[in-house]
């Protein structure tokens, strides 16, 4: 019974009553880029915009993302939840609401938010509910957190057109990714931040299903 109470916390979203409390300061973080140098927090550059992606354990995402072109900086930390400033541990438990995800401040001249989100349905399976894989739990949901409604909108846009590609390759799996306005975004802890450039030969999770999502105009 200990066993199924734990994993029913871990795949089940608290509410505000049963969330834990967190604290009122934000946790220690980098403030740089480790691999690019910049800074994490900002100040960014007029005319860049963000969005924030998750796509189950934030270290092969955030890789993957900071390497596209066109993104001028990531960072990984919590959304989506509830407790205020958490630590990693604590959302583990599954007892803060939130979910994993890469905060992508990119130049929307040099590559689109479809583009990104693309990347974004191709390069994990959006169709798994509370996991990834065999990272099992809240925070390894998928999600896509927007500061525009625009941006939600092509969010929702894109995540129709790749389910319709899922059923034309004869899935009859169903898209589960959380899309949402931004909320507040939480710094993970410094290791946490560009992982696999520090550890290069470190864990990647990502899977996609190997179907292609199509880039739809806008209507």
């Amino acid at each position: 019974m200990f066993l199924i109470d734990m994993f029913n916390k871990k795949t089940t979203m608290p509410t505000p009553e049963t969330a834990l409390p967190g604290r009122d300061q934000p946790i220690p973080t980098a403030e740089i880029h480790f691999t690019s140098g910049r800074p994490l927090k900002g100040p960014y550059p007029d005319g860049l915009k963000t969005i924030y992606l998750g796509m189950g354990c934030f270290w092969g995402a955030e890789r993957l993302l900071w390497n596209t072109p066109g993104v001028w900086v990531t960072a990984v930390g919590y959304q989506g939840g509830i407790t205020p400033n958490p630590t990693y541990q604590e959302t583990c438990t599954g007892l803060t609401g939130h979910t994993e995800v890469v905060k992508i401040v990119y130049d929307p001249k040099q590559v689109t938010l479809e583009a990104l989100l693309k990347i974004f349905f191709e390069a994990h399976d959006p169709t798994q509910g509370m996991r990834q894989g065999n990272d099992i739990g809240t925070t390894y949901r998928s999600a896509i957190y927007a500061d525009t409604p625009d941006d939600i909108d092509t969010a929702i846009r894109m995540r129709d057109a790749f389910q319709e590609a899922l059923i034309a390759s004869g899935r009859k799996t169903t898209v589960t990714t959380e899309i949402a306005a931004a909320g507040p975004f939480y710094y993970a802890e410094d290791y946490h931040q560009q992982y696999l450039a520090k550890n290069p030969d470190g864990y990647c999770g990502l899977r996609g299903t190997g179907v292609s999502c199509p880039i739809t105009p806008a209507a």
